[in-house]
């Protein structure tokens, strides 16, 4: 979304000969590949673990922690392969985020009417609050260590993750609507 927002706002004339259909399957494909390919190498290895412990999952979701937390196996391998694959996997397309919006950034700043910067960041904005929301809360769940946090707020915060940043897509988007902008203007305004 942010390769799109870039070619549109800083090579608006390229954009359809660059953004072709074949571009469009290789940029919706590649994050299902890898990430179908990440899990399975987190998954795979944990088939053969022995678990010992309680089968209940003190989890909204089966995420990899509290199934490992259940294991009375060597997790030690695993844990080092998730912290290996999501170092990458979060500093790689969270680098390529924020070089096309510095460049987006720069672009806008050259636009020399106020009305046509609003305009062009108001394009890009309802993606960049969706981005915040969704790397802020993964920041949160998995970069922070969990040591010392009650699982509470370990659920809480894969709730936010989990249901939060969808649930708040359709509303984010949706703001960019002038018919939605008026209704709401209607209903503050009573």
């Amino acid at each position: 979304m942010s390769y799109d927002r870039y070619l549109a706002i800083c090579n608006p004339l390229r954009y359809s000969s660059i953004m072709d259909f074949k571009l469009q399957i290789c940029l919706s494909l590649w994050p299902w590949l890898v990430g179908l390919t990440v899990n399975l190498s987190g998954v795979l290895p944990i088939l053969n673990f022995f678990f010992c412990y309680d089968n209940i999952i003190d989890h909204f979701f089966c995420d990899i922690s509290p199934v490992l937390k259940l294991s009375c196996s060597d997790t030690s391998l695993v844990e080092l392969e998730v912290f290996l694959f999501s170092m990458p996997l979060f500093i790689l397309p969270c680098g390529f985020i924020i070089v096309t919006y510095v460049y987006i950034f720069l672009t806008i700043l050259k636009i020399p009417s106020t009305t046509g910067k609003q305009k062009t960041f108001s394009t890009c904005s309802s993606h960049l609050i969706v981005v915040v929301t969704f790397y802020g809360t993964l920041i949160a769940k998995y970069m922070i260590p969990s040591v010392g946090h009650s699982s509470l707020i370990n659920k809480i915060v894969s709730l936010l993750h989990t249901l939060f940043t969808p649930l708040l897509n359709p509303i984010i988007y949706s703001l960019r609507n002038q018919d939605i902008k008026v209704a709401l203007k209607k209903m503050v305004g009573q």
